[in-house]
């Protein structure tokens, strides 16, 4: 290991983050409502201690290419220093009381959770609330992502960062070399977020509001600049606009490439596209179905809040527009189930991914079959072509280690005196990466009363999530170290 040069991309990485605190501070110098020293003084200790880590670690054998240890320590490491740096503007304004639910809310931003422990929204300035926003932004398609896109010069090997970075359980490689790939899927991460914004300015957003809730969607994370989230706007167009752009943010980015090159085919051959969709469709109308009562019987009204909570839980947005704690059992339910299922691998979603689920349940109908004609000799296939064992073997790894840390996690909260439904969700809504769950963390409540324990439990619950337990759980290997 090479861990000058694991320091001196991190040293970059740092630096990239504190640049980008120059937009929330062109909101505070606008709005003028505060926020301005703490953002510059943070811009300046980020950007001054990331070149110093970048300048002062050399490379002990720059010939070498980045190999898959260094690739790991760098993704796990860059992700918890992006937290710290975006964590520091939040500590010097005083905006939360304790580093802790600093820290709280930065990973939570940069790991597109929106799980919150800040009380009163409004009350924060413009430049703040911005950069609060632009960490989902940042975090969405991946800081590392970014940085292969724009700083080659650093001349790693980017596909050890993109395969430890990228969620799912096999990344596509759209273009030959890895930062083109990086380019073309901030393209069309850019491209779908300015078409957001647009509709949104123009359905009555402001410029700051627009911006914010489409950093939110496209990153499926759901910080609002709002108390009550997306319910204070009281409109069903800025519903609508969410809705679809909660789910085209779900789906591999890969398909929209595709669909931008004039091949729509591709995505509606996908066989996990299909199976988001019609997941989506089924819970979507099973929900306005069974609380149609709750909004007097009116089907457009009942159709457009259960397809708006059902899209924002299976894309682990967690943008609300109803108290869903509220719903009859059936509605609550399927949103529990959305949690656990989540986006598609490839997108910005988080969650077990429909991929994984997809391909696990029909390896275990290939049991069946064999068990059945056990001399049968028959592959697991997905859109026409077989599935390697390695990567079924790494799914049902990855599914034994997620079921295994959530119930560790959950009996931590529960010890610090947790009831069991606030426990188990928000455990569940943190390492799926989606935010609000039931009881205390309900979506009309935050996380703010949790003890400092459970924050820090559920702070690793949202790093191991986005970066799909694997990449961080390898560094606490013994072999890590090893020779």
């Amino acid at each position: 290991m090479r861990w000058r040069f694991v320091f001196k991309i991190i040293g970059a990485l740092v630096a990239c983050v504190g640049l980008c605190m120059i937009f929330p501070i062109a909101f505070a110098l606008y709005y003028g409502d505060g926020g301005l020293f703490p953002l510059a003084v943070s811009m300046l200790a980020s950007i001054g201690v990331g070149l110093t880590l970048y300048l002062i670690c050399t490379n002990p054998a720059p010939t070498l290419g980045m190999n898959h240890r260094e690739g790991l320590a760098v993704t796990t490491l860059g992700w918890v220093a992006a937290a710290f740096a975006g964590a520091l503007p939040f500590y010097l304004a005083g905006m939360l009381p304790s580093l802790t639910d600093c820290l709280f809310e930065s990973m939570s931003g940069f790991t597109t959770t929106g799980a919150s422990v800040l009380a009163d929204i409004e009350s924060v300035g413009h430049g703040l609330l911005f950069w609060r926003s632009m960490t989902h932004f940042l975090g969405g398609m991946g800081i590392i992502v970014l940085t292969l896109a724009i700083l080659p010069f650093l001349g790693v090997s980017g596909m050890q960062l993109y395969k430890a970075e990228v969620p799912g359980p096999s990344p596509d490689k759209l273009r030959p070399r890895i930062k083109d790939t990086a380019a073309t899927l901030w393209g069309v991460y850019l491209l779908l977020s300015l078409i957001q914004a647009a509709l949104l300015y123009f359905g009555g957003m402001n410029l700051f509001d627009a911006l914010c809730h489409t950093f939110g969607t496209m990153a499926t994370g759901g910080f609002s600049t709002k108390n009550a989230s997306v319910a204070a706007f009281d409109s069903a167009y800025i519903d609508w606009v969410i809705t679809v752009f909660m789910l085209l943010a779900s789906l591999n980015f890969a398909l929209h490439y595709y669909v931008l090159l004039g091949r729509p085919r591709v995505m509606f051959k996908d066989p996990e596209f299909r199976m988001f969709a019609t997941i989506f469709a089924v819970f979507a109308i099973l929900v306005a179905v069974n609380v149609l009562g709750q909004y007097q019987g009116d089907p457009g009204e009942a159709a457009r809040y259960g397809a708006f909570q059902v899209a924002s839980i299976l894309s682990t947005t967690g943008f609300a527009t109803a108290n869903f704690e509220l719903w009859p059992p059936l509605s609550q339910c399927l949103l529990v189930l959305a949690m656990f299922i989540g986006g598609c691998a490839g997108s910005t979603a988080g969650g077990m991914k429909c991929m994984r689920i997809l391909v696990l349940g029909r390896h275990s109908h290939r049991e069946i079959f064999r068990l059945i004609h056990p001399r049968a000799v028959i592959g697991v296939k997905l859109g026409g072509r077989v599935v390697a064992p390695e990567i079924i073997g790494a799914m049902w790894g990855f599914v034994a280690l997620w079921l295994g840390l959530t119930c560790f996690s959950t009996l931590v909260l529960a010890a610090c005196g947790l009831d069991m439904a606030t426990s188990f969700t928000a455990v569940l809504a943190c390492i799926g990466n989606v935010g609000p769950g039931f009881g205390s963390v309900g979506p009309m409540d935050n996380y703010s009363q949790l003890p400092g324990l459970a924050k820090w439990c559920l702070i690793m619950c949202m790093l191991l999530g986005r970066l799909e337990i694997y990449t961080v759980v390898a560094l606490f290997a013994p072999e890590f170290y090893r020779k």
